[in-house]
């Protein structure tokens, strides 16, 4: 007999809340039958599967225990071969800080059917929900997106010149944050906004300076936090939301 038919959807979840996921992969989570998740912000999100739908939770929540990935790998190659219809359900977009090239390796040298799924990125969804423009004509004509997992491996050098920075998993690194940039030219005086839990009714949004921002978030739990640093923070249609 044939091997039955088995395909992976490595699917983002989008920011979180389940109002932001796309309309692809709500009927891809409808008809899973095997769902490995991340540690997703929204409960709601495994209440779209099937009762019948096997549920693997692997974590990738930071500072958090986790799976390693060669487990997650091995997880989605047998379910596949298994000739079921898997759901690899990762926040945000699956291509940005996903860590998505290590399952598609595995999948594909095991001749296991797969496919992307796009979805919202917090990095374009957290300054919108705190009503700041990522790009403007005068203020920002470009921007960069960067995780703040490892510091050290980031060229602060050329980060320091970009109009707008994008800094994601930075929470627990603010204070290395500023020290770089501040080492690397860019002014104490440089607007900054912490977005914390983005486009939830709990969302929380500081708007300071390079200066002033740890003292503004001291004994705050900076997680989950988008950071965006630049002028734009204080357009006018930043201020109206009136955040504090």
């Amino acid at each position: 007999m044939p091997k039955p038919s088995g395909k992976v959807y490595i699917v983002g979840a989008g920011p979180g809340d389940v109002a932001y996921l796309t309309v692809r992969a709500q009927q891809l989570l409808a008809q899973a039958e095997v769902l490995v998740y991340d540690a997703l912000v929204d409960a709601q999100l495994l209440q779209l599967v099937p009762p019948e739908c096997l549920k693997f939770d692997v974590g990738k929540r930071g500072g958090q225990p986790s799976t390693p990935q060669a487990e997650i790998n091995r997880l989605l190659v047998e379910q596949c071969n298994k000739g079921l219809q898997v759901v690899r359900l990762k926040s945000g977009d699956p291509f940005i800080f996903g860590r998505t090239t290590s399952e598609i390796q595995a999948l594909i040298a095991a001749n296991c059917d797969y496919e992307v799924v796009p979805g919202i990125s917090s990095a374009l969804a957290a300054p919108m929900f705190a009503g700041i423009p990522l790009t403007d004509p005068v203020l920002s004509r470009c921007f960069a997106v960067v995780t703040a997992h490892e510091p050290d491996a980031l060229d602060w050098e050329a980060l320091a010149r970009i109009d707008t920075l994008v800094i994601l998993m930075g929470g627990s690194q603010l204070r290395e944050i500023i020290s770089q940039l501040q080492r690397h030219g860019r002014s104490l005086q440089t607007p900054i906004a912490v977005i914390r839990w983005a486009g939830y009714p709990q969302q929380q949004v500081w708007k300071a300076e390079l200066g002033n921002i740890v003292e503004q978030t001291a004994g705050v739990s900076l997680s989950p936090v988008v950071i965006v640093i630049g002028e734009v923070v204080k357009t006018p249609d930043a201020r109206r939301f009136g955040y504090t």
